[in-house]
């Protein structure tokens, strides 16, 4: 599901940038809400309740903030969020923004494998999460190839193929898992560590260009709407226990 997403591209196709750019400023709105509550409300209560000492988890979230630093800086350079007007730098930044989402999609699988193995309302509300920062990734990508030399019919096929390796993120976690235990404890606070990193230094960064107060009201109710829905799934999930 996660990588048909990536798909979203061809949608997005018979739109003008001006549409695509007032409706990225959405999705990028609902991501950050969904990220946050993912993180706050499920990740790290949830490994609250894994880990005995309450140490571990505070410890395990910041080291999941500074691995997604480490990696944004040394291996991504830069996740562009925006559709990217310029041409300097053709091929570079082409290929980066597709290493960049290889490597995202691959954490975003091993996340979505490892919230599965807790339990499946926790990966239904992660899922969730990563499907709705994916949208505007996906389209920003997709922008970027298009903007980087690759013809529309190719950046399709690109951006599907990076997306794929969700899949592979998937099933290295239930091929680890059998063989590492408790490896699922140690990456759900990771995760919420690298959600709080994407939701507040790519996405948040991205909502602060904006000036309007019209616009930046709408910003709110969409990042308020992102957390809704995760407390939605957080209700479902203890009205089924």
């Amino acid at each position: 599901m996660v990588s048909v997403v990536s798909l979203v591209g061809i949608l997005f196709l018979s739109w003008n940038t001006i549409w695509l750019k007032k409706i990225v400023f959405v999705l990028v709105s609902l991501a950050v809400g969904a990220l946050f509550g993912d993180a706050f409300f499920h990740l790290i209560p949830e490994s609250a309740n894994l880990h005995t000492d309450p140490h571990a988890t505070g410890i395990l979230v910041v080291v999941g903030i500074l691995f997604f630093f480490i990696l944004e800086k040394f291996i991504l350079w830069r996740h562009d969020h925006t559709i990217s007007e310029s041409t300097k730098h053709i091929k570079p930044l082409g290929y980066m923004s597709l290493a960049a989402d290889g490597i995202h999609n691959l954490i975003d699988g091993v996340l979505i494998g490892a919230s599965f193995m807790v339990s499946p309302e926790l990966g239904f509300s992660t899922t969730l999460a990563i499907v709705l920062h994916e949208i505007p990734q996906e389209i920003a990508d997709f922008g970027v190839l298009t903007h980087s030399g690759f013809s529309v019919q190719k950046a399709i096929w690109l951006n599907l193929g990076t997306a794929l390796t969700a899949v592979l993120g998937a099933a290295l976690v239930l091929i680890i898992d059998q063989r590492v235990e408790n490896f699922v404890n140690y990456i759900v606070p990771v995760a919420a560590g690298g959600f709080i990193y994407l939701a507040g230094s790519d996405l948040i960064p991205e909502l602060k260009k904006e000036n309007s107060i019209k616009k930046s009201m709408m910003q709110f109710v969409c990042i308020l709407a992102g957390l809704g829905l995760i407390l939605l799934f957080h209700f479902m999930e203890h009205s089924h226990h």
